[in-house]
Protein backbone atom coordinates (compact mmCIF):
# COMPACT_ATOMS: atom_id res chain seq x y z
CA UNK A 1 0.00 0.00 0.00
CA UNK A 2 1.32 2.98 -0.96
CA UNK A 3 2.08 6.08 1.41
CA UNK A 4 0.26 9.13 1.85
CA UNK A 5 2.10 12.02 1.87
CA UNK A 6 0.16 14.83 2.95
CA UNK A 7 -0.21 18.43 1.51
CA UNK A 8 2.50 19.26 3.58
CA UNK A 9 4.97 17.06 3.18
CA UNK A 10 4.39 17.48 -0.41
CA UNK A 11 5.55 20.77 0.03
CA UNK A 12 9.00 19.70 1.84
CA UNK A 13 9.69 16.88 -0.99
CA UNK A 14 9.03 19.68 -3.51
CA UNK A 15 11.46 21.95 -1.79
CA UNK A 16 13.97 19.27 -1.11
CA UNK A 17 13.63 18.56 -5.16
CA UNK A 18 12.08 15.01 -4.24
CA UNK A 19 9.63 13.10 -6.28
CA UNK A 20 7.23 10.73 -4.29
CA UNK A 21 7.97 8.01 -6.18
CA UNK A 22 11.68 8.60 -5.20
CA UNK A 23 10.57 8.20 -1.87
CA UNK A 24 7.90 5.04 -2.40
CA UNK A 25 11.42 3.38 -3.62
CA UNK A 26 13.38 4.25 -0.73
CA UNK A 27 10.47 3.04 2.02
CA UNK A 28 10.23 0.21 0.09
CA UNK A 29 14.09 -0.75 0.50
CA UNK A 30 13.17 0.31 3.95
CA UNK A 31 10.77 -2.80 4.43
CA UNK A 32 12.47 -5.54 1.92
CA UNK A 33 15.94 -4.91 2.67
CA UNK A 34 19.07 -4.94 -0.11
CA UNK A 35 20.14 -8.26 -1.97
CA UNK A 36 23.46 -9.51 -1.07
CA UNK A 37 25.96 -9.56 -3.60
CA UNK A 38 27.56 -12.92 -4.76
CA UNK A 39 31.13 -12.54 -4.48
CA UNK A 40 33.20 -14.96 -6.11
CA UNK A 41 36.57 -13.75 -4.69
CA UNK A 42 38.63 -11.21 -3.53
CA UNK A 43 40.95 -9.99 -6.56
CA UNK A 44 44.52 -10.41 -6.11
CA UNK A 45 47.91 -9.72 -8.55
CA UNK A 46 47.02 -13.74 -10.10
CA UNK A 47 43.40 -12.32 -10.77
CA UNK A 48 42.39 -9.10 -11.16
CA UNK A 49 44.94 -6.93 -10.10
CA UNK A 50 47.28 -5.10 -12.53
CA UNK A 51 50.96 -5.75 -11.42
CA UNK A 52 53.21 -2.97 -12.83
CA UNK A 53 57.05 -3.42 -13.77
CA UNK A 54 59.45 -0.83 -13.39
CA UNK A 55 59.76 -0.68 -17.43
CA UNK A 56 55.44 -0.65 -18.01
CA UNK A 57 55.81 1.89 -14.96
CA UNK A 58 57.72 4.22 -16.82
CA UNK A 59 55.98 3.81 -20.57
CA UNK A 60 52.84 4.70 -18.82
CA UNK A 61 54.00 7.78 -17.11
CA UNK A 62 55.35 8.80 -20.80
CA UNK A 63 51.48 7.84 -22.08
CA UNK A 64 49.89 10.16 -19.56
CA UNK A 65 52.78 13.17 -20.04
CA UNK A 66 51.81 12.96 -24.10
CA UNK A 67 48.09 12.98 -23.12
CA UNK A 68 48.37 16.22 -21.33
CA UNK A 69 49.45 18.38 -23.97
CA UNK A 70 46.58 16.96 -25.75
CA UNK A 71 43.39 19.66 -25.30
CA UNK A 72 41.53 17.15 -23.23
CA UNK A 73 40.06 18.52 -19.95
CA UNK A 74 41.76 16.73 -17.04
CA UNK A 75 39.83 17.63 -13.35
CA UNK A 76 41.09 16.54 -10.01
CA UNK A 77 37.65 15.77 -7.81
CA UNK A 78 37.95 15.80 -3.80
CA UNK A 79 35.26 15.63 -1.69
CA UNK A 80 35.86 17.80 1.26
CA UNK A 81 32.38 18.25 3.26
CA UNK A 82 33.04 15.93 5.78
CA UNK A 83 33.73 17.82 9.38
CA UNK A 84 37.26 16.67 11.36
CA UNK A 85 34.85 16.31 14.49
CA UNK A 86 35.82 12.17 13.97
CA UNK A 87 39.49 13.55 13.42
CA UNK A 88 39.62 14.78 16.98
CA UNK A 89 37.34 11.81 18.85
CA UNK A 90 39.90 10.94 21.40
CA UNK A 91 40.18 14.50 22.54
CA UNK A 92 36.82 14.91 22.94
CA UNK A 93 36.67 12.04 25.30
CA UNK A 94 39.36 13.74 27.30
CA UNK A 95 37.60 16.96 27.39
CA UNK A 96 34.59 15.23 29.21
CA UNK A 97 36.82 12.78 31.11
CA UNK A 98 36.54 13.07 34.52
CA UNK A 99 40.05 13.25 34.65
CA UNK A 100 41.94 16.20 33.83
CA UNK A 101 45.57 14.67 33.27
CA UNK A 102 46.42 12.97 30.04
CA UNK A 103 45.97 9.82 30.93
CA UNK A 104 45.62 7.28 27.70
CA UNK A 105 48.58 6.54 25.28
CA UNK A 106 46.67 8.17 22.41
CA UNK A 107 46.16 11.95 25.17
CA UNK A 108 49.79 11.55 26.41
CA UNK A 109 51.10 11.10 23.06
CA UNK A 110 49.21 14.08 21.48
CA UNK A 111 50.72 16.83 24.42
CA UNK A 112 53.93 14.96 24.11
CA UNK A 113 54.24 16.20 21.13
CA UNK A 114 52.06 19.01 20.71
CA UNK A 115 55.03 21.39 19.27
CA UNK A 116 55.33 18.96 16.06
CA UNK A 117 51.85 19.71 15.16
CA UNK A 118 51.56 22.85 12.20
CA UNK A 119 48.54 24.02 14.22
CA UNK A 120 50.95 24.59 17.24
CA UNK A 121 51.57 28.53 16.54
CA UNK A 122 47.85 29.36 16.15
CA UNK A 123 47.04 27.42 19.13
CA UNK A 124 49.22 28.98 21.55
CA UNK A 125 48.78 32.15 20.18
CA UNK A 126 44.86 32.02 20.86
CA UNK A 127 46.06 30.31 24.45
CA UNK A 128 47.67 33.86 25.14
CA UNK A 129 45.03 36.02 23.96
CA UNK A 130 42.20 33.86 25.82
CA UNK A 131 44.52 32.96 29.04
CA UNK A 132 47.63 35.43 28.90
CA UNK A 133 49.37 31.88 29.07
CA UNK A 134 51.02 29.99 26.80
CA UNK A 135 50.99 26.37 26.15
CA UNK A 136 54.07 25.61 28.04
CA UNK A 137 52.47 27.56 30.96
CA UNK A 138 48.86 26.17 30.72
CA UNK A 139 50.52 22.65 30.84
CA UNK A 140 52.94 23.74 33.45
CA UNK A 141 49.74 24.44 35.27
CA UNK A 142 47.88 21.23 34.00
CA UNK A 143 45.43 23.21 32.05
CA UNK A 144 45.38 20.32 29.60
CA UNK A 145 41.35 21.02 29.31
CA UNK A 146 41.64 24.47 28.45
CA UNK A 147 44.44 23.96 25.42
CA UNK A 148 41.68 21.17 24.02
CA UNK A 149 38.80 23.84 24.25
CA UNK A 150 41.16 26.40 22.36
CA UNK A 151 41.92 23.50 19.64
CA UNK A 152 38.27 22.20 19.73
CA UNK A 153 35.50 24.94 20.17
CA UNK A 154 34.35 28.01 18.76
CA UNK A 155 36.21 30.43 21.71
CA UNK A 156 39.55 28.92 19.88
CA UNK A 157 40.34 27.98 16.33
CA UNK A 158 36.96 25.46 16.68
CA UNK A 159 38.92 22.59 14.44
CA UNK A 160 35.90 20.63 16.07
CA UNK A 161 33.64 21.71 13.70
CA UNK A 162 36.09 22.88 10.55
CA UNK A 163 36.06 20.34 7.50
CA UNK A 164 38.93 18.68 7.09
CA UNK A 165 40.41 20.68 4.16
CA UNK A 166 40.90 23.83 6.65
CA UNK A 167 42.91 22.36 8.95
CA UNK A 168 46.74 23.12 9.14
CA UNK A 169 48.28 19.76 8.27
CA UNK A 170 52.04 20.57 6.99
CA UNK A 171 54.60 22.74 8.06
CA UNK A 172 57.60 24.34 5.95
CA UNK A 173 60.41 26.22 6.86
CA UNK A 174 58.32 29.38 6.04
CA UNK A 175 54.55 28.14 5.55
CA UNK A 176 52.32 25.95 6.74
CA UNK A 177 49.71 24.14 4.31
CA UNK A 178 46.14 23.02 5.03
CA UNK A 179 44.69 19.18 2.67
CA UNK A 180 43.10 21.91 0.21
CA UNK A 181 46.49 23.94 -0.69
CA UNK A 182 48.20 20.47 -0.55
CA UNK A 183 45.71 19.25 -3.69
CA UNK A 184 46.09 21.92 -5.21
CA UNK A 185 50.20 21.67 -5.34
CA UNK A 186 49.82 17.80 -6.01
CA UNK A 187 47.34 18.92 -9.12
CA UNK A 188 50.28 21.03 -10.64
CA UNK A 189 52.46 17.95 -10.89
CA UNK A 190 50.07 15.28 -12.72
CA UNK A 191 47.24 17.17 -14.00
CA UNK A 192 48.83 20.08 -15.37
CA UNK A 193 46.96 20.78 -19.11
CA UNK A 194 49.86 22.14 -22.09
CA UNK A 195 48.48 25.65 -21.03
CA UNK A 196 48.86 25.35 -17.86
CA UNK A 197 46.20 25.35 -16.38
CA UNK A 198 44.74 22.74 -13.06
CA UNK A 199 41.48 22.22 -12.89
CA UNK A 200 40.66 20.85 -9.13
CA UNK A 201 36.87 20.68 -7.87
CA UNK A 202 36.22 20.56 -3.96
CA UNK A 203 32.59 19.19 -3.11
CA UNK A 204 31.90 21.06 0.06
CA UNK A 205 29.16 21.62 2.88
CA UNK A 206 27.30 24.61 1.91
CA UNK A 207 28.22 26.44 5.41
CA UNK A 208 31.68 26.63 4.38
CA UNK A 209 32.08 27.46 1.36
CA UNK A 210 33.02 30.96 1.76
CA UNK A 211 35.91 29.81 4.13
CA UNK A 212 37.13 27.56 1.47
CA UNK A 213 36.63 30.27 -0.90
CA UNK A 214 38.15 33.04 1.00
CA UNK A 215 41.32 30.62 1.52
CA UNK A 216 41.31 29.82 -2.05
CA UNK A 217 41.96 33.81 -2.47
CA UNK A 218 44.44 34.27 -0.28
CA UNK A 219 46.53 31.30 -1.45
CA UNK A 220 45.95 31.15 -5.11
CA UNK A 221 48.55 33.85 -6.28
CA UNK A 222 51.29 32.84 -4.21
CA UNK A 223 50.61 29.05 -5.57
CA UNK A 224 50.04 29.52 -9.08
CA UNK A 225 53.80 32.09 -8.58
CA UNK A 226 55.48 28.92 -6.89
CA UNK A 227 53.91 25.99 -9.17
CA UNK A 228 54.01 28.02 -12.64
CA UNK A 229 50.52 27.21 -12.40
CA UNK A 230 47.00 28.84 -13.24
CA UNK A 231 44.00 27.49 -11.11
CA UNK A 232 40.79 26.72 -11.92
CA UNK A 233 39.22 26.00 -8.66
CA UNK A 234 35.56 25.03 -8.60
CA UNK A 235 32.98 24.27 -5.28
CA UNK A 236 29.63 21.67 -5.01
CA UNK A 237 27.62 21.19 -2.47
CA UNK A 238 26.05 17.55 -1.95
CA UNK A 239 22.46 18.31 -3.42
CA UNK A 240 19.50 18.43 -1.34
CA UNK A 241 17.55 15.90 -3.66
CA UNK A 242 19.74 13.40 -2.74
CA UNK A 243 18.94 13.13 1.32
CA UNK A 244 17.30 9.90 1.79
CA UNK A 245 13.98 9.86 4.01
CA UNK A 246 14.47 8.07 7.44
CA UNK A 247 11.91 6.09 9.18
CA UNK A 248 11.24 4.47 12.52
CA UNK A 249 11.48 0.95 13.82
CA UNK A 250 8.69 -0.03 11.99
CA UNK A 251 9.46 1.44 8.81
CA UNK A 252 7.27 4.75 8.64
CA UNK A 253 8.72 7.69 7.90
CA UNK A 254 10.05 9.05 11.37
CA UNK A 255 8.56 12.80 11.97
CA UNK A 256 10.43 15.01 13.84
CA UNK A 257 8.29 18.10 14.67
CA UNK A 258 5.53 16.53 12.32
CA UNK A 259 8.11 17.22 9.49
CA UNK A 260 9.86 14.35 7.47
CA UNK A 261 12.87 13.47 8.83
CA UNK A 262 15.44 13.23 5.82
CA UNK A 263 19.86 12.53 6.29
CA UNK A 264 22.43 12.95 3.65
CA UNK A 265 22.55 9.72 1.96
CA UNK A 266 26.91 9.47 2.33
CA UNK A 267 29.49 9.98 -0.21
CA UNK A 268 27.58 7.71 -2.74
CA UNK A 269 25.62 11.36 -3.65
CA UNK A 270 28.26 12.72 -4.99
CA UNK A 271 28.18 10.33 -8.32
CA UNK A 272 25.67 13.58 -9.49
CA UNK A 273 28.24 16.21 -8.76
CA UNK A 274 30.92 13.41 -10.46
CA UNK A 275 28.32 13.79 -13.34
CA UNK A 276 28.20 17.49 -13.72
CA UNK A 277 31.63 18.06 -14.35
CA UNK A 278 32.32 18.96 -18.08
CA UNK A 279 36.20 16.65 -17.82
CA UNK A 280 37.27 14.02 -20.01
CA UNK A 281 39.53 12.72 -16.85
CA UNK A 282 38.85 12.85 -13.58
CA UNK A 283 41.00 12.25 -10.40
CA UNK A 284 39.40 11.29 -7.31
CA UNK A 285 41.14 10.96 -3.94
CA UNK A 286 39.95 11.80 -0.51
CA UNK A 287 40.89 15.15 1.58
CA UNK A 288 43.05 13.86 3.63
CA UNK A 289 45.47 11.63 1.88
CA UNK A 290 48.07 14.37 1.19
CA UNK A 291 51.76 14.25 1.76
CA UNK A 292 54.19 17.10 2.30
CA UNK A 293 56.11 18.72 -1.04
CA UNK A 294 59.21 16.25 -0.33
CA UNK A 295 57.18 13.18 -1.11
CA UNK A 296 54.80 14.37 -3.41
CA UNK A 297 56.85 13.63 -6.14
CA UNK A 298 56.85 9.98 -5.93
CA UNK A 299 53.35 10.12 -5.02
CA UNK A 300 52.46 11.77 -8.11
CA UNK A 301 54.13 8.75 -10.13
CA UNK A 302 51.79 6.74 -9.13
CA UNK A 303 48.83 8.40 -9.82
CA UNK A 304 50.65 9.21 -13.40
CA UNK A 305 50.81 5.89 -13.94
CA UNK A 306 47.13 4.90 -13.26
CA UNK A 307 46.43 7.76 -15.85
CA UNK A 308 48.66 6.01 -18.12
CA UNK A 309 46.68 2.62 -17.96
CA UNK A 310 43.52 4.71 -17.85
CA UNK A 311 44.27 5.99 -21.82
CA UNK A 312 45.76 3.07 -23.12
CA UNK A 313 42.68 1.38 -21.91
CA UNK A 314 40.37 3.67 -23.41
CA UNK A 315 41.83 4.15 -26.62
CA UNK A 316 41.71 0.50 -27.06
CA UNK A 317 38.39 -0.03 -25.99
CA UNK A 318 37.19 2.92 -28.50
CA UNK A 319 39.06 1.70 -31.26
CA UNK A 320 36.97 -1.78 -30.97
CA UNK A 321 33.54 -0.13 -30.45
CA UNK A 322 34.11 2.13 -33.70
CA UNK A 323 34.84 -1.83 -35.13
CA UNK A 324 32.05 -3.03 -33.89
CA UNK A 325 29.49 -0.43 -35.15
CA UNK A 326 31.29 0.03 -38.29
CA UNK A 327 30.19 -3.64 -38.82
CA UNK A 328 33.88 -3.55 -40.32
CA UNK A 329 35.35 -6.57 -38.36
CA UNK A 330 36.50 -10.21 -38.81
CA UNK A 331 36.16 -13.32 -36.76
CA UNK A 332 39.32 -12.61 -35.54
CA UNK A 333 39.02 -9.06 -34.91
CA UNK A 334 36.03 -10.29 -31.82
CA UNK A 335 38.27 -13.08 -30.51
CA UNK A 336 41.09 -9.97 -30.11
CA UNK A 337 37.74 -8.10 -28.52
CA UNK A 338 36.98 -10.92 -26.32
CA UNK A 339 40.67 -11.26 -24.88
CA UNK A 340 40.42 -7.64 -24.65
CA UNK A 341 37.71 -7.83 -22.61
CA UNK A 342 38.25 -11.07 -20.76
CA UNK A 343 42.06 -10.00 -19.83
CA UNK A 344 42.20 -6.49 -19.44
CA UNK A 345 38.71 -5.51 -18.17
CA UNK A 346 38.72 -8.92 -16.21
CA UNK A 347 34.81 -9.41 -17.12
CA UNK A 348 34.31 -13.08 -17.51
CA UNK A 349 32.71 -13.60 -21.45
CA UNK A 350 31.19 -17.36 -20.52
CA UNK A 351 27.86 -15.36 -21.97
CA UNK A 352 29.07 -15.36 -25.07
CA UNK A 353 29.42 -19.35 -25.79
CA UNK A 354 27.26 -20.83 -28.12
CA UNK A 355 25.86 -17.07 -28.80
CA UNK A 356 25.18 -15.93 -32.80
CA UNK A 357 27.76 -13.64 -34.04
CA UNK A 358 25.17 -10.82 -33.72
CA UNK A 359 24.25 -10.93 -30.27
CA UNK A 360 28.22 -11.32 -29.50
CA UNK A 361 28.65 -8.01 -31.13
CA UNK A 362 25.62 -6.79 -28.97
CA UNK A 363 26.95 -7.95 -25.99
CA UNK A 364 30.64 -6.32 -26.33
CA UNK A 365 28.96 -2.98 -27.53
CA UNK A 366 27.59 -2.93 -24.44
CA UNK A 367 30.43 -3.53 -22.27
CA UNK A 368 32.70 -1.27 -23.82
CA UNK A 369 30.76 1.15 -23.90
CA UNK A 370 30.34 2.28 -20.47
CA UNK A 371 32.66 4.70 -17.95
CA UNK A 372 36.19 3.43 -17.68
CA UNK A 373 37.96 3.53 -14.19
CA UNK A 374 41.56 2.77 -12.98
CA UNK A 375 42.04 2.09 -9.48
CA UNK A 376 44.81 1.91 -7.38
CA UNK A 377 45.33 -0.60 -5.19
CA UNK A 378 47.65 -1.25 -2.01
CA UNK A 379 48.70 -4.24 0.07
CA UNK A 380 45.99 -5.49 2.73
CA UNK A 381 48.46 -4.93 6.21
CA UNK A 382 45.87 -6.72 7.87
CA UNK A 383 42.56 -4.05 8.01
CA UNK A 384 39.79 -6.35 6.95
CA UNK A 385 36.66 -5.14 5.11
CA UNK A 386 35.70 -3.43 2.20
CA UNK A 387 38.88 -3.56 -1.27
CA UNK A 388 38.64 -4.97 -4.33
CA UNK A 389 36.63 -8.33 -5.21
CA UNK A 390 35.55 -10.17 -8.22
CA UNK A 391 31.94 -10.26 -8.00
CA UNK A 392 29.01 -11.32 -10.38
CA UNK A 393 26.87 -8.69 -11.90
CA UNK A 394 22.76 -8.75 -12.76
CA UNK A 395 23.73 -10.53 -16.14
CA UNK A 396 25.47 -13.08 -14.87
CA UNK A 397 28.59 -12.41 -16.03
CA UNK A 398 31.78 -11.67 -13.83
CA UNK A 399 33.97 -8.56 -13.21
CA UNK A 400 35.88 -5.96 -10.52
CA UNK A 401 33.99 -4.68 -7.68
CA UNK A 402 35.34 -2.51 -5.25
CA UNK A 403 33.00 -3.17 -2.22
CA UNK A 404 32.51 -1.72 1.38
CA UNK A 405 32.66 -3.56 4.75
CA UNK A 406 28.82 -2.76 4.77
CA UNK A 407 28.41 -5.14 1.90
CA UNK A 408 30.32 -8.09 2.88
CA UNK A 409 27.27 -9.43 5.32
CA UNK A 410 26.86 -13.33 4.73
CA UNK A 411 29.23 -15.49 6.29
CA UNK A 412 30.38 -16.74 3.22
CA UNK A 413 31.48 -13.10 2.04
CA UNK A 414 33.44 -12.30 5.11
CA UNK A 415 35.15 -15.67 4.96
CA UNK A 416 36.60 -14.49 1.23
CA UNK A 417 37.32 -10.80 2.71
CA UNK A 418 39.38 -12.43 5.70
CA UNK A 419 41.30 -13.69 2.48
CA UNK A 420 41.60 -10.50 0.53
CA UNK A 421 45.40 -9.52 -0.26
CA UNK A 422 44.69 -5.73 -1.26
CA UNK A 423 42.03 -2.66 0.34
CA UNK A 424 41.01 0.54 -1.56
CA UNK A 425 42.24 3.74 -0.52
CA UNK A 426 40.68 5.25 -2.96
CA UNK A 427 43.20 6.47 -5.54
CA UNK A 428 40.79 6.64 -8.87
CA UNK A 429 41.39 7.65 -12.16
CA UNK A 430 38.08 7.91 -14.67
CA UNK A 431 37.50 8.32 -17.95
CA UNK A 432 33.60 9.48 -18.10
CA UNK A 433 33.32 10.26 -22.15
CA UNK A 434 32.59 7.76 -25.03
CA UNK A 435 34.40 7.02 -27.85
CA UNK A 436 32.46 9.90 -29.78
CA UNK A 437 33.22 12.36 -27.31
CA UNK A 438 30.08 12.42 -25.52
CA UNK A 439 30.01 12.65 -21.70
CA UNK A 440 28.25 9.59 -20.55
CA UNK A 441 25.47 10.35 -17.83
CA UNK A 442 26.77 8.82 -14.76
CA UNK A 443 23.12 8.11 -13.60
CA UNK A 444 22.86 5.25 -15.87
CA UNK A 445 25.74 3.11 -14.31
CA UNK A 446 24.70 3.31 -10.09
CA UNK A 447 23.04 -0.20 -8.88
CA UNK A 448 20.65 1.15 -6.91
CA UNK A 449 20.40 -2.27 -5.18
CA UNK A 450 23.87 -1.65 -3.14
CA UNK A 451 22.87 0.86 -0.74
CA UNK A 452 22.32 -0.26 2.65
CA UNK A 453 20.71 0.36 5.82
CA UNK A 454 22.28 2.03 9.24
CA UNK A 455 20.86 1.96 12.84
CA UNK A 456 20.64 5.90 13.79
CA UNK A 457 18.97 8.01 16.65
CA UNK A 458 17.36 11.36 16.99
CA UNK A 459 16.47 13.39 19.90
CA UNK A 460 16.97 10.12 21.94
CA UNK A 461 14.61 8.04 19.28
CA UNK A 462 15.92 5.12 17.42
CA UNK A 463 15.49 5.75 13.27
CA UNK A 464 16.97 3.55 10.68
CA UNK A 465 18.82 5.55 8.18
CA UNK A 466 18.98 4.82 4.48
CA UNK A 467 23.01 5.00 2.70
CA UNK A 468 22.97 5.61 -1.26
CA UNK A 469 25.12 3.41 -3.40
CA UNK A 470 28.80 4.08 -2.64
CA UNK A 471 30.64 6.65 -4.42
CA UNK A 472 33.31 4.35 -5.90
CA UNK A 473 31.46 0.84 -5.22
CA UNK A 474 27.43 0.72 -5.57
CA UNK A 475 27.74 4.18 -7.27
CA UNK A 476 29.89 2.87 -9.98
CA UNK A 477 28.75 -0.38 -10.14
CA UNK A 478 28.14 -0.51 -13.94
CA UNK A 479 31.60 1.02 -14.73
CA UNK A 480 34.53 -0.72 -16.63
CA UNK A 481 37.07 -1.45 -13.90
CA UNK A 482 40.58 -1.89 -13.44
CA UNK A 483 42.64 -2.69 -10.57
CA UNK A 484 46.18 -1.92 -10.03
CA UNK A 485 48.62 -2.14 -7.00
CA UNK A 486 50.43 0.77 -6.22
CA UNK A 487 52.99 1.16 -2.63
CA UNK A 488 51.19 1.60 0.15
CA UNK A 489 53.53 5.11 0.72
CA UNK A 490 50.78 6.51 -1.59
CA UNK A 491 47.94 5.48 1.21
CA UNK A 492 48.91 8.36 3.68
CA UNK A 493 45.05 9.18 5.13
CA UNK A 494 45.00 11.73 8.51
CA UNK A 495 41.80 9.91 10.25
CA UNK A 496 42.86 11.01 13.96
CA UNK A 497 44.67 14.31 14.56
CA UNK A 498 47.96 12.01 16.34
CA UNK A 499 48.42 10.42 12.54
CA UNK A 500 49.89 14.19 11.84
CA UNK A 501 52.77 13.01 13.98
CA UNK A 502 53.62 10.23 11.46
CA UNK A 503 57.09 10.52 9.90
CA UNK A 504 55.05 10.89 6.74
CA UNK A 505 53.51 14.48 7.48
CA UNK A 506 56.03 15.77 9.47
Amino acid sequence: MAFIFSTQDKEQLEAKGISEEKIEEQLNYFKNGFPSLHIKKPASVDDGILRITKEELSEKISIWDNYLKTDKKVTKFVPASGAASRMFKDLFAFAESNYDEPTTQFEKGFFDNIKSFAFYDDLNEICVKVYEKNIDELIAAKHFKDIIKMLLTDEGLNYGELPKGLLLFHSYDDKKRTPMEEHLVEGSIYAKDNRKNVNVHFTISPHHKELFAKLVEEKRSELEKYLDTYFNVSFSIQKPSTDTIAVDMENNPFRDEGKLLFRPGGHGALIENLNDLQSDIVFIKNIDNVVPDKLKSEDAKYKKMLAGVLVETQKKAFDYLKKLESGSYSDNTLNEIKDFIENDLSITTDKLSGNDKEQMVSYMIKKLNRPIRVCGMVRNEGEPGGGPFIVENKDGSFSPHILEGSQIVTDEAKVLAGKATHFNPVDLVCGIKDHKGKKFNLLNFIDKETGFISSKSQNGRALRALELPGLWNGAMSDWNTIFVEVPINTFNPVKTVNDLLREEHQ
